[in-house]
């Protein structure tokens, strides 16, 4: 089987942890990896600062996002060289709009002899909001309270920039219907 890594991504709660979750128990012996087991770290981070817990905050885009990301990529790579499948459930929702990004990210995977696969969560922006409400998580607080201006920081679209062109899939999640679907598609696509 050929090593990859699968980066399931989306904006928040379009339904990544669960889709995460049930795709790595689909295809079994797989690493997963979850970017929020992270988030403790990253507390102590503004606590040690002196800052607001606030991951939307510029103190969270200076001194902590793309370190969060860095590191759970680090984590994936040392697994590959154990597992052929690492599956990462993190938003990556910049960095899949990047084309210098995921080239450098391919050529990297190139060279631990493994290819990327880009799950993209499509979910409708309301079914988000939804979710988001029921998670009831604190992280989530400000976004739900200033809702039209969160979302409008957001990208919904699925990205299309050319080195995604042969490595991204698009998983449907709105309701139950697209949810089987695109398992089923998906699980077998992984398997192959």
């Amino acid at each position: 089987m050929k090593k990859r890594l699968i980066l399931v991504t989306s904006p928040p709660a379009s339904g990544k942890t669960y889709v995460s979750k049930q795709l790595a128990k689909s295809l079994q012996n797989i690493v997963y990896l979850d970017k929020d087991a992270l988030v403790p770290l990253s507390k102590r981070i503004f606590i040690a600062a002196n800052e607001e817990i606030n991951r939307s905050s510029p103190f969270f885009e200076e001194n902590i996002r793309n370190y969060e990301y860095d590191v759970i990529l680090d984590i994936g790579f040392e697994a590959l060289e154990y597992a052929n499948l690492v599956l990462i459930n993190a938003p990556f929702t910049r960095e899949v709009r990047n084309n210098e990004y995921i080239t450098r990210l391919k050529a990297n995977l190139a060279k631990r002899d493994a290819d990327l696969v880009v799950i993209w969560v499509e979910t409708d922006i309301e079914v988000t909001r939804q979710r988001m409400a029921e998670r009831n998580s604190p992280r989530d607080v400000w976004k739900l309270a200033h809702w039209d201006e969160y979302v409008a920081t957001r990208d919904y679209t699925t990205p299309s920039i050319p080195a995604l062109s042969d490595c991204l899939v698009k998983f449907y999640n709105s309701n139950n219907e697209q949810y089987t679907e695109s398992m089923e598609r998906i699980t077998k696509f992984l398997l192959n």
